[in-house]
């Protein structure tokens, strides 16, 4: 019995059945022909369609495999409601954290060492999930300790002037320095009036 049928308690008008419930009637060969010849081309242009898009796909897919011991970053999902890790917005990392591979579950899943932090989460991910860290020590980040205030905000005193320039207005001429601050690059000074 057709689903149709099953729901509805009567048969589907499709070009098979015309006749209504309780009528016996049999069809033209030559329909019952084409209508089986429109359903194999229908079949046909799936299997073409599929294969079209599973070329599409496979040319994205790269094979990604790990060892126990390495480490790797974990993909957390930019949508809202989703495996967030405590962290909101649109300004949430894309990865967080680099964890440990203790063992690999299936073919492309591992199960990770996760902190105490995120206890509650399922520390099995499929490897789409992950990203493998490559070390470099050139790319160690010294950095200050800062001194930040209640409001998160920190204090920047000028250290020196880059340059100097004098700006020509129609009536006056305002003079400006490039001031280079502390706990800033060199790309990050700024112009501001010189006060005489």
């Amino acid at each position: 019995m057709a689903p149709y049928e099953m729901l509805y308690g009567k048969k589907c008008r499709s070009p098979l059945h015309w006749d209504e419930v309780g009528e016996e009637r049999y069809l033209d060969p030559y329909l019952v022909k084409e209508a089986t010849e429109a359903v194999e081309k229908i079949q046909n242009r799936m299997v073409t369609a599929q294969s079209r898009q599973k070329s599409y796909a496979d040319a994205k897919r790269r094979i990604v495999e790990f060892v126990v011991g390495d480490k790797v970053f974990l993909r957390v999902s930019p949508m809202k409601g989703v495996m967030h890790f405590g962290k909101r917005g649109k300004q949430s990392p894309r990865f967080i954290g680099l964890f440990e591979i203790l063992d690999r579950v299936e073919q492309v899943a591992y199960r990770l060492a996760l902190p105490v932090l995120l206890a509650e989460t399922h520390n099995v991910f499929h490897v789409s999930m992950l990203r493998k860290h490559v070390s470099d020590p050139s790319h160690m980040l010294t950095y200050e300790r800062m001194e930040l205030k209640q409001d998160l905000s920190y204090e920047v005193r000028p250290v020196h002037i880059i340059e100097r320039e004098t700006k020509e207005l129609k009536s006056k001429s305002i003079l400006l320095v490039k001031v280079l601050w502390s706990k800033c690059l060199e790309r990050e000074a700024t112009w501001e009036w010189r006060k005489t």
